[in-house]
Order: C-alpha cells, then structure tokens, then sequence
C-alpha cells in the first residue's frame, strides 16, 4: 500500500520546483525527502506520483475504455462507471479526500479554469473532449464530487443503431426521409438518453455537398461528414472575462454560410437566435433539447425564451414556422438507449404549438398516430424546395 502522505509530499514538492513528474525527479524527490524504500515500493510511489500529477489520475485507464460514457466519483472509495449498461461500482480508490480534490483542481486548471472554496463548483472541457464538472465542499459536505463525461469517440451508422435496438427500420427510415427532406428538428430526452449520438448519426446522412456548422458548448457531436465546422462556447477565465455564449456564437454561425444549422445544446437564451435563423430561410436545421418527453418539448421551450425576453405568443409563432419533428429519446431499464417517439410539431386553432405522436416504439411494435400525416405533409411541402 502506498502511503498517500508520502505521495502528497513528492508531488508538493515536485509542483514547487516546476519539476516534470518522470521517475528520475520522482526518485530525486524521495531522497530529498529522506525516505528509505526499496525497490519495489518506490516504483509503488513513481507509478502513484505521476498519476496524480499527469493525466487524470486513476481514472485514466477507465477513461481509456472505448466503452465508458461516464464516470462518476463520490469520495476517495465511491468510484462508478457506465459502460452503457447503467451505474456499476468500480474498485479504482484514492488515497483520501484530499486527493480527490486536488485531481479537481488540477483538471479544472488544466482546462483554464478556477476551483477552490470562493468558486466551489466548476464545468469545463478538457483536452481530448472530456466534459468536466465538479463540486468542492461546503456545495458537497461530503466531500469532493466529480463527473467526467466521455464524447463518443466515433459516429455510428443508422445501421448500427438499428442492429443495437436504438432504432426500428420504420422508425430509421422516417428519420431518413426527415433529414432527406431539410425539416427542421429537435432530439430531445433526458440525461444519457444518447441525443449527441442519435444527432451525429442523422448528420452524417446529410448530402456530402451541404455544409454544416455545428455550435456547441463543448465539442461532442462527430458527425462522418466531408464539411463540419465547429464552433465552441468560450467559458470566462480566472478573472470573469472573454464569455462567448451559444447565443453570441449562433449568430456568427449565421455569418458563415450554412447548409445546416445545428445547436448541439439547446439550454438557454440562444433558443431565440436559433429560431429566428431557422425562419430566414436556413431550413434543415437542429438541436438537441432536455425534455421529459415529446409533447412537453413546446412548453420546455416556453420556459427557455421567457428567460430570454421572448413572449409565448412570439415563440409559438416563431416555433411553429421553424421547426417541423421532435425525435425522443428515452433510457430502458436494461440500459440500451431508444427512440420512444417521432412527433410532429403543430400549430392549433388556437394558436399554441402542439406535438403530436407520428410514430411510437413500443414493444409490440410502431404504432403510428395523428402526427403520421402532418409529418408527411410537412415532407411533401419541402419536397419542391429540394435542389
């Protein structure tokens, strides 16, 4: 067992001379710290040292599963990971809460950002496309709580995602003529429901000629297509300054000449912008939105505008000529990640957005709804506008 004191005082003493963690630092440290090991324990502290200071510490080798999405730490003993099979408790152990802490902040530093008891919570990317979040006491009074969240590291085929059970044929093949047909949409779902995926897999079904500009918090959408630009949310540094938002970023997008509009995150004000772009003629474009399910996705959307200074009324008429389907996403019980619905978004008589079921997963089948037929006349509607 490799005491974490003596970690702790080779790191602090390695960090305070601006030293790289190799061995032969690490072993200069030992000595000046007058320790007497033998050979097998101080390879034990090299290993220890150079994972608390490189990396992310000893959740690299489960951040270098191809298979993990998430992993989750809840105290030094309190690791979990998933596989895409739901939560599963992994034997990874830190030396104590300290360390945890400092893993935090050293990510978060890496990542230009600040985390210490004044700024106790943090949300960042890191290199490689990591998404970071972390919590410090007394936000956490148990401890040090950190998230890491893992892009998807390729785009999966329709074909894939059918072979997997995300997908039915009919329902791939309505998704297929959705994005054939330039309708705008919206892929909503929880938490995990797999929306980044479901989104980089319908782009990659865009004809090769469009050009796609995606906007997005943290880049995460990986889309198997010849014409991606990417635009990425600029957090403030240490001293509050230099925000770039999605709203700021989705109307440079506007500048750059898209085929294909996409918010990787619909979240906050930048809602308006995106709507506002998808009724100046920008058709095809999409998003993805957290919502409980299909039919609460307009008044989820209602909530979103408000807070930007746009009117129900305003939204529903802006949203009813802007966007055309929602696709939901949901989460099974057995882990694997599915289309539940595919909706169509309508204007009633009254006025007010609503969505209707076109095609419903179920486990005896697809059931189709009223929304089959709006679907189809919105289909119908694009189809002269095709080139």
């Amino acid at each position: 067992m490799v005491d974490g004191r003596l970690v702790e005082r080779v790191s602090s003493r390695l960090v305070r001379n601006g030293a790289e963690p190799t061995a032969a630092k690490v072993v200069a440290a030992l000595r000046d710290e007058g320790a007497v090991l033998g050979d097998r324990a101080v390879l034990d502290v090299v290993g220890a040292v150079t994972r608390e200071l490189a990396g992310a510490g000893p959740l690299d080798p489960l951040l270098a599963d191809p298979r993990v999405s998430d992993v989750l730490v809840n105290g030094p003993s309190d690791v979990w990971l998933d596989r895409g099979d739901g939560l599963e408790r992994v034997a990874v152990r830190f030396a104590d809460e300290p360390a945890v802490r400092r893993l935090a902040q050293r990510l978060a530093a890496s990542a230009g950002r600040r985390l210490d008891t004044a700024q106790p919570t943090v949300d960042a990317r890191l290199a490689g496309g990591v998404r970071l979040h972390a919590v410090l006491p007394p936000i956490s009074p148990a401890g040090t709580l950190l998230s890491l969240r893992v892009a998807p590291r390729r785009a999966f085929t329709v074909e894939a995602l059918v072979a997997a059970g995300s997908l039915t044929p009919d329902v791939a093949a309505a998704l297929h003529e959705l994005v054939t047909a330039r309708l705008a949409f919206l892929v909503t779902g929880g938490t995990g429901t797999g929306k980044t995926t479901l989104l980089s897999t319908l782009l990659s079904l865009v004809p090769a000629r469009e050009r796609l500009v995606l906007v997005e918090d943290s880049g995460e959408l990986l889309p198997d297509h010849p014409h991606v630009v990417r635009l990425e949310a600029r957090q403030p540094n240490v001293e509050g300054t230099g925000q770039v938002d999605l709203r700021d970023l989705v109307r440079q997008a506007l500048r750059m000449r898209p085929d294909r509009l996409v918010v990787g995150e619909v979240r906050g004000a930048e809602v308006v912008e995106l709507l506002a772009a998808l009724n100046t003629g920008h058709d095809g474009g999409c998003g993805t939105v957290h919502a409980n399910s299909a039919e609460a996705v307009p008044a989820r959307l209602e909530a979103l505008a408000l807070a930007a200074g746009l009117g129900r009324e305003a939204l529903h008429s802006q949203l009813a000529a802007a966007v055309q389907a929602v696709v939901h996403l949901v989460r099974g019980r057995d882990g694997v990640r599915r289309v539940q619905m595919v909706a169509a978004l309508h204007r009633d008589r009254d006025g007010w957005v609503r969505s209707l079921p076109a095609l419903t997963a179920r486990a005896d089948g697809v059931v189709a709804g009223a929304g089959l037929d709006v679907l189809r006349a919105h289909v119908a509607a694009a189809a002269p506008s095709q080139s």
